[in-house]
């Protein structure tokens, strides 16, 4: 299976990539903004395409020709405005939809966060964050892809255990990128994790 990891530069898309890259029944497919990124990817071996999330959607569209499965691992990152918060973390994610739908891929992996579901648990400093996950999942949810929603917690970058808790409405709690990794990875490759989202966290 050719999966297209969007956000492959990120600290959680770069592990994925990694994983499946490892994996025999599975190539990866590195979407990156920036030229340079294509091409340490490419040097790497791993075939790498330029998108850009705050581009049209027909450009995306080309950057998933010929993928069978999505996994959008994209976010605008702690730094950046309520702004690009919006145009990538909920529009950048609405226009892969869009650009997978064009091109009859089903199914479709998305990050999420810790209870972007309910926004009773949203906290203050994060809202407009919590609300561009919120309205992203929700699309996905009413699309016909066959999606599988991750929610992880605080993301760390301490090496993975591999022990993780799954549930609807987990506790506050951290996880490492490189366990998230895995949990996508587990996700696109098991037919029963479609139409599932949840919470995800370091098991104690």
């Amino acid at each position: 299976m050719r999966v297209a990891v969007v956000g492959a530069n990120g600290k959680i898309g770069q592990q994925l990539v990694e994983l499946l890259k490892g994996d025999a029944e599975h190539d990866p497919v590195a979407l990156v903004r920036k030229e340079e990124q294509q091409q340490q990817w490419q040097e790497q071996g791993v075939e790498a395409r330029l998108a850009d999330l705050e581009g049209p959607v027909a450009q995306l569209a080309d950057a998933l020709a010929g993928v069978d499965a999505v996994a959008f691992t994209a976010g605008s990152g702690g730094n950046s405005g309520d702004d690009k918060t919006l145009l990538v973390d909920l529009d950048g994610a609405v226009k892969t939809m869009e650009a997978a739908q064009a091109n009859n891929i089903k199914r479709f992996v998305m990050v999420s966060a810790w209870q972007a579901n309910n926004r009773e648990n949203w906290a203050d400093e994060l809202k407009p964050y919590y609300a561009a996950k919120h309205y992203a999942d929700r699309e996905l949810m009413r699309s016909d892809l066959e999606w599988t929603i991750v929610r992880p917690g605080a993301l760390t970058d301490n090496k993975g255990s591999g022990r993780v808790d799954i549930g609807e409405h987990l506790p506050a709690g951290k996880i490492p990128r490189e366990d998230v990794a895995h949990v996508l990875l587990g996700c696109l490759t098991t037919d029963g994790m479609v139409g599932k989202a949840f919470d995800v966290m370091s098991a104690d």
